[in-house]
């Protein structure tokens, strides 16, 4: 197996660890203090790994007016990841997250003006067609914390949209740093009216979730340095499994027959569609900073 599935293989079992936690951290917290504290902490093992650029280059920007419209899609797309997490079933986290190629390719046609093969359409309806048979809308009742994540799911594909337009000419300290900036300033103030002095054992979790991230995140830019992205896609469709099985150990989620085969069916066409194009569609459940500053 080449070293860099083996490390992406790490890099989303620590995104899905670094989730896991969120859910635990739960509604004690809010989500505004959630994202404040592990964005923070997330730059850490950003920080402590030599990048080549200076921060005072952070505003030198080709393109301002699309890099900090991505840093506004990025934070709010995290703050309904976070909402989601911590409001409904894992699992169903996961794969209404994974509808994001979808709005992808969408944007990609309208925006970027990208030719889509046929056969790309049919295996991303199909998925979506899969999302459906997790959360069956009118046979079971859908939660708030599910059209956060579709909400979710929308900005994660406009801010991968506008990613790959102007990462060729940005600085990745503008792309990490602006958002990490914007991201503490915009959940410092909203936390402020709800704002909980966080416990020793929640601060420790928010640390962990931080580094996690910032750790994860890294050995996946690392993978991609070293394996082709066909090769790399894939691998993320391995955090439904985290799903399920962390919703199993520790929150007492148990899937039912029907939703386990909608999430066959996404894992399913997702791989079909990462594995049918040279250039796969590159997209992350999330939207971390440290997740899409590739």
């Amino acid at each position: 197996m080449p070293v860099g599935v083996i490390l992406a293989f790490i890099a989303y079992a620590s995104f899905s660890i670094s989730d896991a936690l969120i859910k635990a951290t739960g509604p004690a917290l809010s989500v505004f203090e959630i994202a404040f504290f592990t964005t923070t902490f997330s730059i850490i093992p950003t920080m402590l790994t030599k990048r080549g650029e200076r921060w005072r280059d952070i505003y030198r920007l080709h393109h301002p007016y699309l890099v900090h419209l991505r840093c506004a899609t990025a934070i709010t797309g995290t703050a309904c990841v976070m909402y989601a997490f911590t409001h409904i079933p894992f699992a169903d986290v996961y794969a209404i997250g994974f509808t994001t190629p979808l709005f992808v390719t969408l944007l990609s046609v309208l925006v970027l003006r990208e030719v889509v093969a046929v056969q790309r359409w049919v295996l991303l309806f199909v998925s979506f067609l899969g999302v459906i048979l997790v959360i069956r809308p009118g046979l079971r009742e859908l939660e708030l914390g599910h059209y956060v994540i579709m909400a979710g799911a929308c900005l994660g594909a406009v801010t991968t949209t506008i990613l790959r337009h102007v990462a060729p000419k940005e600085r990745r300290v503008s792309l990490i740093g602006l958002q990490v900036l914007y991201s503490g300033i915009f959940n410092g103030i909203l936390m402020i009216p709800s704002f909980v002095l966080p416990t020793l054992e929640q601060l420790a979790l928010l640390l962990g979730i931080g580094l996690l991230g910032g750790v994860g995140g890294l050995l996946l830019i690392q993978a991609s340095k070293q394996t082709p992205a066909s090769l790399i896609a894939p691998v993320q469709y391995s955090q439904l499994i985290w799903a399920i099985l962390f919703g199993a150990m520790f929150f007492g989620e148990y899937p039912d027959w029907v939703s386990i085969l909608g999430m066959l069916i996404v894992v399913g066409a997702g791989l079909l569609n990462v594995l049918s194009e040279r250039r796969p569609i590159r997209w992350k459940p999330r939207v971390f900073f440290f997740r899409i500053g590739e």
